[in-house]
Order: structure tokens, then sequence, then C-alpha cells
């Protein structure tokens, strides 16, 4: 576990291809949100497929699952569609919860720096408590760790 462990998830109320999400209404439920730099690139459409292979597990776990970036709705469902992607995505257009979760970040590529999503990981229990963060994540094997964490709860 993090030294995050006793911290509450700071409180929101974000659009989703599900409809509005707000921590209020995840209350009783184990959730998990990663945050990742933008729709069908790369390395964003694996972690979202990896997340969607496991969907089912997480949910048998009573685990919710929510990706989030600043992309619009219309780019989230389009993505989904395009990748055939389950877990439902959150839009922080204003980037309130990116910047509440710790996840804006300067960032560099090519030598030019600009502000951007850390790609991070939060699981959070039925209160409402961070029990465990991954930041600056790597694809590979994460959802499965992720998974790994939401059954040792």
């Amino acid at each position: 576990m993090s030294d995050a462990a006793l911290v509450m998830a700071p409180d929101f109320t974000l659009p989703s291809t599900s409809g509005d999400v707000s921590l209020a209404d995840l209350k009783g439920s184990k959730f998990v949100l990663f945050f990742y730099p933008r729709d069908d690139t790369s390395g964003c459409t694996k972690e979202n497929e990896a997340f969607t292979a496991l969907q089912a597990e997480f949910a048998a776990s009573n685990c919710k699952l929510f990706g989030v970036s600043k992309d619009s709705i219309a780019s989230h469902e389009k993505f989904m569609a395009k990748k055939a992607l389950s877990v439902p995505l959150i839009s922080d257009e204003g980037s309130d919860l990116c910047e509440n979760f710790g996840v804006w970040k300067e960032k560099s590529m090519y030598g030019k720096k600009f502000m951007g999503i850390e790609r991070s990981t939060f699981l959070i229990d039925e209160e409402g408590r961070i029990v465990q963060e991954w930041r600056k994540v790597k694809v590979p094997g994460h959802a499965e760790a992720v998974l790994d964490a939401v059954r040792a709860l």
C-alpha cells in the first residue's frame, strides 16, 4: 500500500460515456480511476483494451472501472466504438479532476515542454479513500497488477 492509504478521494461530478459520475454515487463500491493522456493513441489504446479485457473480473470483485482524460464525450464515444471498448470514460475537459489527483504535469517530448496527463491509476475503497496509487504507469501488465490489488482488499 502507498502512503495515500488514508487520503480521501477528491469530490467530483463529471460526464462520462455512461452518464454523469460522482464520488457520492460511487460510495459503497470499490472503483478504479485510470488517467491516460489521449484517446486513440497507441499506449492509451493498449491500456484501455487491457482494462476492458479484465472488466468482468473487476466487476466480480465489486469494483467499477473508469478511464479519465481531457478528451470530450464525443471523442470518448468515437474511441470506444472504434476500438470496441466497454469501460466508461470520464471527460475532464476542465482538468479539475486531473489537477485534484495531481496527474496534470509538465512533460517533455523531443526537448519541448508542455502540460499533459501523467499516466496514473488510483484504487478507491467503498468509503472513498485512496488505498493505492500507481504513478508514471507503464502499460504492459498494469491492468493485471491493479486487479491483483483489488482482490487483495
